[in-house]
């Protein structure tokens, strides 16, 4: 996308946005990195829904159990750094997309759903996870990157006009 069809303001919002979402994920994985024993298990043993099986075949299997952890904390520190640097900005905002949708999708928002684990509130389907999905397909769609971001730089050094 042409960053010209935006206003500077309007590139700059969306360059705010995307360092916001970033920063939220590397809090969040250098927050699990920095806290021995942290585990996914107990996030992922409330799961409810279709999808339930899945995430308590995860929560049986230690080996797989600490995969999952791993992946998500590398995970969570990556796409935090690449939102930030604004470094592969479109791959870094897809994978928190997917990052987002699969913890939505191990507990679900729905009616008749209730967990042990304290949640922020139950908003009927849409949450704060949600909400970054679509702010993060935003960053997806725009090009924040090339307007400020390593990804300027990248796309000079390797894409000829």
């Amino acid at each position: 996308m042409n960053e010209n069809k935006f206003g500077r303001l309007q590139m700059i919002a969306l360059v705010i946005m995307r360092v916001m979402i970033g920063w939220h994920f590397l809090y969040e994985g250098v927050a699990k990195f920095m806290k021995p024993g942290w585990s996914a298990a107990g996030y992922l043993s409330q799961s409810k829904g279709i999808f339930s099986p899945i995430f308590e075949w995860i929560t049986n299997n230690p080996d797989i159990l600490a995969i999952v952890n791993q992946m998500n904390i590398w995970g969570l520190i990556a796409i935090g750094l690449g939102l930030i640097m604004g470094c592969f900005t479109r791959i870094a905002a897809v994978a928190g997309m997917l990052l987002i949708l699969l913890y939505y999708v191990c507990n679900p928002l729905f009616v008749g759903f209730y967990y042990s684990i304290p949640m922020e509130g139950n908003y009927m389907i849409v949450n704060k996870n949600l909400v970054e999905l679509a702010a993060l397909f935003v960053i997806t769609v725009t090009s924040t990157g090339q307007f400020a971001g390593l990804d300027r730089i990248l796309h000079k050094l390797f894409c000829k006009k």
